[in-house]
C-alpha cells in the first residue's frame, strides 16, 4: 500500500492535463465550430499496459510538458512548417484523433503471493513428493489478473437468513467490475523435511483431547491442536523467511499419526472443557488461583537468529525449494523449543493440560482471557461459546494454512446457502495417494492365518463329499485361487507392514500357476483344459501378490485431480481473503475519523457510570481499522430513551415484530417469534433529529475529517432484540446500528460439526466492529465475493476461520493484516475508478470536439496553454478556468 499516494496523485495531475488540452480546444476551436468533414473514425480498444496510464503512441503531443511545451512551436516556425501543422490539426477533425488519446482500460495492482508446501518433499502423509515442474505447472496458472469487485446489494429472499444485507439502495456510485485489476506474482516454495518435521512435531506436543472426560482409545477420539501456540511457531516461521511483506498460504501434509488421526485446530477451550470446568469445583478454583500469576509460552519468543545471507523469496523469485542450509536455524531453535513443551507435558492428564491452557488464556489479559474469568466467577464458563474446530485458519499476520492431514471438518449455515465446508471441501491425500485406507491395516499375524482357514472351509465344503478329487482337480486349484483373491484384497493389498502369510501365499501361487500348466495340456478332457487355460490367464492378469502393476494414465489422473483440486482451493484463498470483494458503493480515504458512539438505553441506570457497553474494548478495535496516517477521536454519549422522547418515538416507530422459520441442526423446525428494528425507518426517523446526522469536512485540499454515528441499543429484558429479523448490527451508508440483548448464548444459523454455534447477544462487540469496517472501507463477510459467471454474489466458506472480525468459525473480534490491507486497497481503488471515469469522460469530451482554427495569435494561445500545464504541475489543482474569446 506503499503507492497509494503517489498513485492517486498521478491520477490527479493526468487529470488536469486533459483540462489544460480541454482549454486548449475552446481557444482553437470553439468559436465558430469549423469542423472538419474528416468523420471521427472507430478506434480500436488496445489492452493495458501495466506501466502506463494511458495507450499512447510515440509521437503522442501528450503527458510530457517539455512535449506540450513545442504546441507553440508549432506555430512558431517558418511558415512552411506552420502551414503544415494548421493541415494536420484541421485533417485530424476532432482533437481526442489528434491527439491520439485512448481511454483507459484497466490499471494494474501488482499482488506478491507465496505458496509454501511442507511435506509434499516425500516425507510427509503418503510420501507425496511434487517437482518443480508439477509446482509450475499447477500453481502458475493461478498467477493472473482478476478485476476488482463490489458486491450488489440485495433484499431479502426466500432464504433470509443467507441474503446480503440490504439497506433498501442501490448504490452503483462505481462499477461492480472495477478498472482496478489485481496483478497476482504467485511463488511456489516447496520446504526440506526438517521443517515438516518441526510442524508434525508441534501438532503431537499441542494437541490435546477434545473431551477430557472421555477414556476411549487415542485413536477413536478426536484431538485438538492449540492455535495460539502454533500462531507461535507459524509467525516464527514467516518472519525467518523475511516474508513478512507478502501473502503467505502455507498447505501443509504433516504425515498422520497413528494415535492422533483424527484432529483439528482450535482457539481456547472446547465445549466439553467448559462442561468440565463448571461441574468441577476443584478444577475451577485451581483456574481462577491463576489469574495473577505469570503463565509464559514456551514457543512465543524469538528463537532462532536471522541468517547473514539475504537468500529470500522476497529478493529473488528463483527460490523454489529449501533446503536445509536455508531454514536449518529455525528448525533447530523450534526443535529445541517443542522439547521444552514435551517435558513440561510429560506424564500429565488431559485435566491437567486443559488447566494450563486455561491458565495460559487467564493470564494473556485478552479479551477471550476477561471474558473466561467473568464466566467462572459467575460459574457458568457453559455460556461461553467454544470456538470451531477447523483444518484452515486465517493468522494475525499475512499467512494461513491448510492442513490436508487433519480430519475432514465442516461449517457453514446448517440449511441454504452455498459454497458451504463439506468433508470433501479439501483435496483428500489418503483417498488420492493411499493404495488402503488405516482402518484395514490392524489385522494381525494370528487374524490374518484365522481368516484364511475359514476361507477355505467356507469355499472347500463343496468338495467333500466328492469321491474322485482327481477328477476334479482344476475345480480344486479354481476355488484356491478364489480364496487367495478374497485373502489378497482384504488383507493383504495396501499394507506398508507386510504379512508373512502374503508372502507365503505368493510361492503357492507360483506352485498354482505351474500345476495348471501342465493340466492344460495333459488333461484328456476338452473342458478341463479349457478352464485351466482360463485360470492361468486369470493369474497372470491378477498379478496377485507381487507388485502391483500401477497403470502410468491411472496415476497421473489421480495426481492431476488433486493437483487441480488443490489449485481451485488456493485460487479460492485469493478472491475471498487476500482481495476479497467490497460492499457496493465507493469509499473514501479521510485524515481523521471520528466516531461518535450514542449508547442508548430504555431506563437510568442504577450507578451511571457504569455501562453496560465495554467501550474501551470496542474503541480499541476501532482503532484497528485506521490505516496510516489516518488519526481517529471518539466521543461517547449515554442517552436514556425515557429523557429523549424524539428518539424514543423514533425507537418505537422503527420496532417490528416477526415469525421467523428456523430450521435446527438436527432437523427439527420450529418457528421463532423476533422483535427487530427495521433499519430503514429508524434511519429515517434519526436523519430528521437534528445532531445525529453525518458529516464530513472538505476542502480544495481533499477529505479532511468523517464522523461515524454508532447508535447502540442496550436492552434489558428475556426477549432479544434484533435489527432486520436476523442481526446484531447494521452498516447503512451514513450510520451504524448495534443492538445488544441480555442472552449470553443464542443459537444461530451457523453450525461446525454438525453442533450449532451459538452468538453472545450480551457482547455483540464483533458483529458490531464488522459493521463499522462495512461502512468505513466497504469490508464483507470473507465468504462473499462477486461471480462473474453469474452476475451476482457467490459465497465460499473455506476461509472464514481464524479469530478475526469477518471469521464465523470463532468469537475473536481481531483486525488481521488480511483486513488492514483490504481498507487501505478499498480507498485506493474507490480513488483509482473516480479518477479513471473523471479522465475517460474528458476524453471523450475531446473525441468529440471538432479542430478548426480561430483568429486569434496562436503564439498567444501556446503560451496560455503552457503557463496553464506549468500551473498543473506544480500543485494548484484548484484552480478556475476564467476566461472568453471575444
Amino acid at each position: 500500500m506503499m503507492g497509494t499516494g503517489r498513485g492517486v496523485g498521478a491520477m490527479a495531475v493526468a487529470a488536469a492535463y486533459v483540462v489544460v488540452l480541454l482549454s486548449a480546444a475552446i481557444l482553437v476551436g470553439g468559436a465558430d465550430k469549423m469542423a472538419s468533414s474528416k468523420e471521427w473514425p472507430g478506434r480500436v480498444r488496445k489492452s493495458s499496459s501495466v506501466l502506463s496510464l494511458f495507450n499512447m503512441r510515440e509521437k503522442s503531443k501528450f503527458w510530457s510538458r517539455n512535449v506540450l511545451s513545442h504546441v507553440n512551436e508549432d506555430f512558431d516556425v517558418s511558415k512552411e512548417v506552420g502551414r503544415e501543422a494548421k493541415a494536420n490539426y484541421t485533417k485530424a477533425g476532432y482533437l481526442g484523433y489528434y491527439l491520439k488519446l485512448e481511454e483507459i482500460d484497466s490499471i494494474h495492482i501488482p499482488i506478491p503471493i507465496n505458496l509454501i508446501f511442507v511435506g509434499f518433499n516425500g516425507e510427509g502423509n503418503q510420501d507425496i513428493k511434487l517437482g518443480q515442474a508439477e509446482l509450475e505447472r499447477w500453481f502458475s496458472k493461478i498467477d493472473h489478473l482478476i478485476e476488482h469487485t463490489r458486491v450488489p446489494q440485495q433484499g431479502e429472499s426466500l432464504t433470509p437468513f443467507y441474503r446480503l444485507k440490504g439497506d433498501g439502495t442501490q448504490r452503483h456510485h462505481l462499477p461492480l467490475v472495477s478498472n482496478t485489476h489485481y496483478n497476482y506474482s504467485v511463488h511456489s516454495i516447496e520446504m526440506n523435511d526438517g521443517v515438516t518435521r518441526v510442524f508434525e512435531r508441534a501438532i503431537i506436543a499441542l494437541s490435546r483431547r477434545e473431551d477430557p472426560s472421555d477414556t476411549k482409545p487415542d485413536t477413536e477420539v478426536l484431538w485438538q491442536v492449540d492455535m495460539d501456540s502454533m500462531s507461535h511457531i507459524f509467525s516464527s516461521f514467516i518472519s525467518f523467511l523475511e516474508l513478512d511483506d507478502a501473502y503467505n498460504i502455507i498447505v501443509l501434509n504433516p504425515k498422520r499419526n497413528a494415535t492422533r488421526a483424527n484432529y483439528g485446530y482450535r482457539r481456547g477451550l472446547s465445549e466439553e472443557e467448559l462442561r468440565h470446568l463448571e461441574n468441577d469445583g476443584d478444577v475451577k478454583k485451581k483456574v481462577l488461583q491463576s489469574k495473577r500469576l505469570h503463565v509464559s509460552n514456551t514457543l512465543d519468543k524469538d528463537r532462532y537468529q536471522k541468517p547473514l545471507y539475504a537468500r529470500h523469496p522476497m529478493m529473488k523469485f528463483a527460490w523454489t525449494t529449501a533446503g536445509h542450509a536455508d531454514t536449518g536455524h529455525w528448525v533447530d531453535a523450534y526443535n529445541g523449543a517443542l522439547a521444552e513443551v514435551e517435558k513440561d507435558s510429560y506424564g500429565k492428564s488431559t485435566v491437567d493440560s486443559m488447566i494450563h491452557t486455561a491458565q495460559q488464556i487467564l493470564a494473556d489479559h485478552s479479551e477471550e482471557g476477561n471474558a473466561l474469568f467473568r464466566a467462572l466467577k459467575d460459574g457458568k464458563p457453559t455460556n461461553l461459546q467454544a470456538d470451531c474446530l477447523t483444518n484452515t485458519w486465517v493468522g494475525k499476520q499475512r499467512w494461513a494454512f491448510v492442513d490436508l492431514t487433519a480430519a475432514p471438518l465442516t461449517w457453514g449455515p446448517t440449511v441454504g446457502g452455498e459454497g458451504v465446508r463439506v468433508e470433501r471441501s479439501l483435496p483428500s491425500v489418503d483417498e488420492n495417494f493411499g493404495l488402503h485406507s488405516a482402518e484395514n491395516d490392524g489385522a494381525s499375524e494370528e487374524e490374518a492365518h484365522e481368516a484364511l482357514q475359514k476361507m477355505v472351509q467356507d469355499r472347500f465344503i463343496l468338495f467333500e463329499e466328492k469321491e474322485d478329487p482327481q477328477q476334479h482337480a482344476v475345480d480344486m486349484l479354481l476355488a484356491e485361487i478364489d480364496v487367495y483373491e478374497m485373502f489378497y484384497f482384504k488383507h493383504c493389498q495396501g499394507r506398508k507392514v507386510h504379512l508373512s502369510l502374503c508372502e507365503e501365499l505368493r510361492e503357492r501361487m507360483s506352485d498354482v500357476k505351474t500345476e495348471l500348466s501342465s493340466y492344460s495340456d495333459e488333461l484328456p478332457e476338452e473342458t478341463q483344459r479349457v478352464k485351466a487355460v482360463d485360470a492361468l490367464k486369470r493369474i497372470e492378469e491378477w498379478n496377485l501378490f507381487l507388485a502391483p502393476v500401477v497403470k502410468p494414465e491411472a496415476f497421473s489422473l489421480s495426481r492431476d485431480s488433486f493437483l487441480a483440486h488443490l489449485a481451485s482451493t488456493l485460487s479460492g484463498s485469493m478472491k475471498h481473503l487476500i482481495t476479497p470483494s467490497t460492499a457496493d458503493g465507493a469509499f473514501h480515504y479521510y485524515e481523521k475519523i471520528v466516531f461518535q458512539i450514542y449508547v442508548i438505553t430504555q431506563e437510568k441506570l442504577k450507578n451511571p457510570a457504569l455501562l453496560p457497553v465495554d467501550v474501551e474494548a470496542f474503541t480499541g478495535s476501532l482503532k484497528e481499522l485506521v490505516v496510516p496516517p489516518q488519526k481517529v477521536a471518539f466521543s461517547v454519549k449515554k442517552v436514556v430513551l425515557s429523557d429523549d422522547p424524539p428518539l424514543a418515538m423514533a425507537f418505537s416507530v422503527a420496532r417490528r415484530a416477526a415469525a421467523v422459520p428456523v430450521l435446527l441442526v438436527n432437523g427439527t423446525y420450529r418457528s421463532s417469534n423476533r422483535v427487530y428494528l427495521d433499519s430503514l425507518l429508524l434511519q429515517e426517523q434519526l436523519q430528521r433529529l437534528s445532531g445525529f446526522g453525518p458529516h464530513s469536512d472538505l476542502n480544495e485540499q481533499g477529505r479532511i475529517s468523517l464522523e461515524v454515528p454508532i447508535f447502540w441499543f442496550v436492552r434489558s429484558g428475556e426477549e432479544p432484540l434484533f435489527i432486520d429479523k436476523h442481526y446484531v448490527a447494521k452498516a447503512l451508508p451514513d450510520m451504524v446500528f448495534v443492538v445488544q440483548s441480555s442472552q449470553p448464548k443464542w443459537e444461530s444459523h451457523l453450525q461446525c460439526n454438525s453442533k450449532v454455534f451459538h452468538w453472545d447477544l450480551s457482547r455483540p462487540m464483533k458483529a458490531a466492529v464488522a459493521a463499522v469496517g462495512e461502512h468505513l472501507a466497504g469490508l464483507v463477510e470473507t465468504q462473499l465475493t462477486y461471480s462473474h459467471a453469474h452476475q451476482n454474489t457467490a459465497q465460499d466458506w473455506t476461509w472464514v476461520a481464524g479469530s478475526h472480525i469477518l471469521s464465523c468459525t470463532t468469537k475473536g473480534y481481531q483486525v488481521s493484516s488480511f483486513q488492514s490491507d483490504a481498507i487501505a486497497r478499498s480507498y485506493m481503488v474507490t480513488a483509482l475508478d473516480e479518477s479513471i471515469e473523471t479522465v475517460n469522460a474528458a476524453i471523450s469530451l475531446l473525441s468529440k470536439e471538432g479542430t478548426c482554427i480561430l483568429p486569434i495569435d496562436l503564439q498567444i494561445a501556446g503560451v496560455i496553454i503552457y503557463r496553464l500545464l506549468i500551473l498543473c504541475e506544480n500543485g494548484h489543482e484548484g484552480f478556475e478556468i476564467n476566461f472568453s474569446i471575444v
